[in-house]
């Protein structure tokens, strides 16, 4: 499958703005972090330091750096590897300043934070707290910055460096993006090694190990899709690096046939009266909170009469997986346990 990086871009600007389309942005569970969970999370500053990023740059400092400003993902993944990462940007807090999923176990009370939304980045405030390290994802552009506005992207580049890891370039895999998240943590001082580390890396690996074994002990079909006010999107596995890991895992996803080359090939896009279009053991379900969650769908008599609704058969899908083993783990048994106890519908 051809893959394009003006329309991959157009594609996630687009399902963010949108708000109902297949998009990035998930809502995980985390395992513990900080100082209770025995992960070291107060960043020492030695030095010289240097990190070759997937654009490729080499970036290098002195010392390590410590005045790090990170998209909120990614601080979260840093800060599940025990980095601490005082300042970000991207989806944060929610309106009632509780963490999004995208943060983690960030503690987003006491974090700086540039920008909540997307396009938004106060960049006077950036530059007043003076960054040491600019860190974010790209999808196949790498002169592409996840969150980073395009209109200010010369002066927020300007101030500081910048690392940016690949969160998708049509081939990678989430097991792939997270090791390289831990190469990332490990040139900042995590200790890979740690009990905390250690034991999220075990959880991660089980979990891993139990899709595996779900995914050939029970064959189900699988459909990932996202729910609108106005239309119900069967979602494309080749074009998410959670689900390309998965179907290497032995996941049986469908693959829908009329999929919207403007938007990069993400998904399908399905009226209502035609949800049923693709029958499915499990429907895995964006979980995003612009996505319509089941509570809100009971209005929908074509989501009603679908097989795995009336079995309970939906499992959350984080649309934006997150890059560390401890928060990844959990969703990732999450479906394999799904898998394990559906009952084949279709």
């Amino acid at each position: 499958m051809a893959f394009h990086a003006d329309k991959a871009t157009l594609g996630r600007r687009g399902l963010l703005a949108g708000g109902g389309a297949l998009g990035l942005a998930g809502a995980l569970a985390a395992c513990g972090n900080g100082d209770e969970s025995g992960t070291e999370t107060e960043n020492e500053s030695t030095g010289p330091w240097e990190f070759t990023d997937d654009q490729p740059v080499t970036s290098e400092l002195d010392a390590t750096p410590t005045k790090l400003v990170a998209y909120t993902g990614m601080a979260a993944a840093l800060y599940d590897f025990g980095i601490e990462v005082p300042a970000v940007f991207g989806p944060t807090t929610n309106e009632d300043g509780s963490p999004t999923g995208q943060a983690g176990d960030l503690p987003v009370a006491d974090l700086e934070v540039f920008g909540n939304t997307y396009g938004e980045f106060d960049v006077e405030a950036y530059a007043a707290w003076g960054p040491e390290v600019l860190l974010t994802h790209f999808y196949f552009d790498p002169a592409t910055l996840w969150y980073i506005p395009e209109e200010s992207k010369e002066d927020i580049t300007g101030l500081a460096e910048v690392v940016a890891l690949s969160a998708d370039d049509g081939a990678n895999t989430q097991d792939q993006i997270i090791a390289r998240h831990a190469e990332l943590a490990e040139s900042l001082g995590a200790d890979l090694e740690s009990d905390q580390n250690t034991a999220n890396k075990e959880a991660y690996d089980a979990a891993v190990a139990a899709l595996t074994a779900a995914a050939a002990a029970n064959p189900v079909t699988v459909l990932a899709c996202s729910a609108a006010a106005e239309i119900f999107y069967a979602s494309n596995p080749a074009t998410g690096n959670d689900m390309r890991f998965f179907t290497e895992l032995g996941v049986n996803f469908v693959v829908p046939d009329n999929l919207d080359e403007a938007t990069g090939s993400y998904f399908e896009n399905l009226s209502w009266e035609n949800a049923d279009k693709y029958p499915a053991d499990i429907l895995f379900l964006d979980a995003r909170v612009q996505a319509l969650q089941p509570d809100a769908l009971t209005e929908f008599p074509t989501w009603n009469a679908l097989p795995a609704v009336q079995e309970g058969q939906i499992v959350a899908w984080e649309a934006e997986p997150m890059y560390s083993y401890g928060l990844a783990a959990k969703s990732i048994q999450a479906l394999a346990d799904a898998i394990t106890n559906a009952k084949k519908l279709v």
